[in-house]
Parts: C-alpha cells; sequence; structure tokens
C-alpha cells in the first residue's frame, strides 16, 4: 500500500474514477473517515494528486460517490438470504442484513448517512438510496399491526422497521450494549408481525 510520500506511478487501471471510488473505500474500511483525503486516495491508486480532483470536483464529491457505492452494497446485503416466499422470513433475513453491512462496514455505515459529509441532492446518490430503500418497502408490504387500516398505513411500516433497524445498527456500530454486555440479535427484539394477504386476511405465513 502507497502512503502520500509515495511518488505517484504510471496508471494503469481501465477506469480511473472506479479506481479511485473503490481506492477509497478500502481506506475507509481499513483507517476510518479521518484517513480519507483526494491525496490519499491518488497516492493509493498510484496517480497525481490532482487527479481526483479533476474526477469529482472536491472531496465531498468523491464521498458523495463512495456513499451511493455503499448503498449498492448495502442493497445487496439486505437480498443475499431475502429470497424467501415467506414474507416473515424475507423480512427477517433483510433486517439481519441491513445490521450486518453496518457491522462489517461501520465507518461507510456513517458516512452514507451524513449529510454534512455528501451531497444528497447527487442524482446517482439519490438513486442508490432509493433502491436500498426499496427493500425495506418490500418487507413491509402487507404488514399487520395496529396502523395497517390507516390511509398511509403502508408509509407508516415502512418508517417504523427503517427507525427500529437503523438505530439497531447504529446503537451496535457504536458499540452499546445493555448493561450485561450481551449483544442481540436484530431479530430478538422484532415483534412476531403477520401479514395480510391481497384480499385482506392475514396470511398464513404471518
Amino acid at each position: 500500500m502507497q502512503d502520500e510520500t509515495t511518488p505517484p506511478k504510471p496508471y494503469h487501471h481501465g477506469s480511473l474514477k472506479e479506481a479511485l471510488v473503490a481506492a477509497g473505500m478500502e481506506i475507509l474500511d481499513a483507517r476510518g473517515l479521518e484517513a480519507l483525503s483526494l491525496r490519499a486516495i491518488a497516492a493509493h491508486v498510484g496517480v497525481s494528486h490532482t487527479a481526483p480532483k479533476n474526477h469529482f470536483g472536491s472531496l465531498k464529491g468523491l464521498l458523495t460517490a463512495i456513499a451511493a457505492n455503499g448503498f449498492h452494497r448495502h442493497r445487496t446485503y439486505m437480498l443475499a438470504d431475502a429470497n424467501s416466499d415467506d414474507p416473515k422470513q424475507r423480512q427477517r433475513a433483510a433486517m439481519q442484513g441491513y445490521v450486518r453491512f453496518a457491522a462489517d462496514h461501520p465507518h461507510l455505515f456513517r458516512l452514507m448517512f451524513s449529510p454534512a459529509l455528501c451531497s444528497f441532492d447527487d442524482p446517482a446518490l439519490t438513486n442508490a438510496a432509493r433502491a436500498s430503500y426499496g427493500v425495506l418497502q418490500d418487507i413491509a408490504a402487507g404488514l399487520d399491526w395496529d396502523k395497517s387500516g390507516l390511509p398511509d398505513g403502508a408509509r407508516r411500516a415502512e418508517m417504523m422497521l427503517w427507525s427500529m433497524v437503523h438505530g439497531f445498527a447504529t446503537l451496535q456500530v457504536a458499540g452499546m450494549t445493555p448493561p450485561d454486555g450481551a449483544m442481540l440479535d436484530i431479530t430478538d427484539i422484532m415483534p412476531n408481525f403477520g401479514f395480510l394477504a391481497q384480499n385482506g386476511t392475514q396470511n398464513p405465513h404471518g
């Protein structure tokens, strides 16, 4: 691995823009947000320190691209084991994937939800975040709970699940545990929701 004092080497990769994002993610995972700079990322790839600025304009532009990549990975984590026909199993798998992503990539997880570091009006980031949120929409669809009958019951279900899983993941990344130090799984705190079939009756899987 190169550091900032290593002279740049001739660039031989196919896509410099993608390589800079990948380098930023590697530095982020290994050393955290404090280690990320345009110069450090350029040195990691082996190009001139001006190359990242030429492609992304600023460090915030590069961090935004890294966050967009993070949301794509986040979605992949949530879908990894969520291929069951049983909506309850899909829900549990997606929630566990959400938490697992945060545990595996804590610095990236913090970056992805930081408006101070990322530009959330960037189309690539917006689209990636929406695709990730789409998994939450899917596992909230048809949830049978006390808000199901309200006009905006579906949106309430999405926000309830998101608040639960994101709060749990954030506490885990911060190292917060119960007083006895026991680390629970997200499924240990999830209510036993049922699911409504398309005709409005309870799904037998629920």
